[in-house]
């Protein structure tokens, strides 16, 4: 695994600036990979893990970079619950961990830090240099990864029987004994509506 200040060059590049956020996401990765024992996440051991993030921030992108979790190897879940959180999860052994941002290092940050003039400043220096127990909460969580949304795996297509768009994954509702995209199912849930 690469040090801490390789992973922030990696993730200032990766993102386009380097920030509280990112810095947190890169040492909330590494505690995560730490507790589990995954010691090669972008190499022998990508097969290994899954990460929920719960936030759609600067922390995410670094969580990512990190795990080498990506949505499109199906191995990064997004949960938007607004909250600086992720679960890492260890598909060898079933282990999982949860691991949240302390609420109250924001404060620590501005009683360490009173003479540097940006609340980022203060919050970069501590996240930096603070022994994770004064940054992040640990919980060991039990998580049931369905077969449906592990990496890699093959499920029937099917076209909409509304629409005509293809569904992957299951990812469709039955209405009168048709297969329906969820769009199409309850489009008052879309994030879209056709001019």
């Amino acid at each position: 695994m690469d040090s801490l200040d390789e992973l922030l060059k990696q993730a200032e590049a990766a993102h386009g600036h380097l920030c509280a956020g990112q810095i947190l996401g890169v040492r909330m990765a590494l505690l995560g990979l730490e507790r589990l024992g995954i010691a090669d996440p972008r190499g022998a051991d990508r097969k290994r893990l899954v990460t929920y993030v719960e936030i759609d921030r600067c922390a995410t992108d670094a969580i990512a970079l990190v795990t080498g979790c990506r949505l499109g190897k199906r191995a990064l879940k997004f949960r938007d619950w607004g909250k600086m959180a992720a679960t890492f999860v260890d598909l060898e052994s079933g282990r999982a961990v949860r691991i949240v941002a302390r609420e109250d290092s924001r404060q620590l940050a501005r009683r360490l830090y009173p003479h540097l003039e940006s609340p980022n400043r203060q919050q970069m220096q501590t996240y930096r240099e603070q022994p994770d127990a004064d940054l992040f909460r640990e919980q060991w969580v039990r998580v049931t990864v369905d077969a449906a949304d592990l990496p890699g795996y093959k499920a029937e297509r099917v076209a909409c029987a509304r629409c005509g768009e293809g569904v992957n994954f299951g990812r469709f509702a039955l209405l009168d004994g048709q297969k329906v995209c969820l769009s199409c199912a309850r489009p008052e849930l879309r994030y879209w509506e056709p001019e």
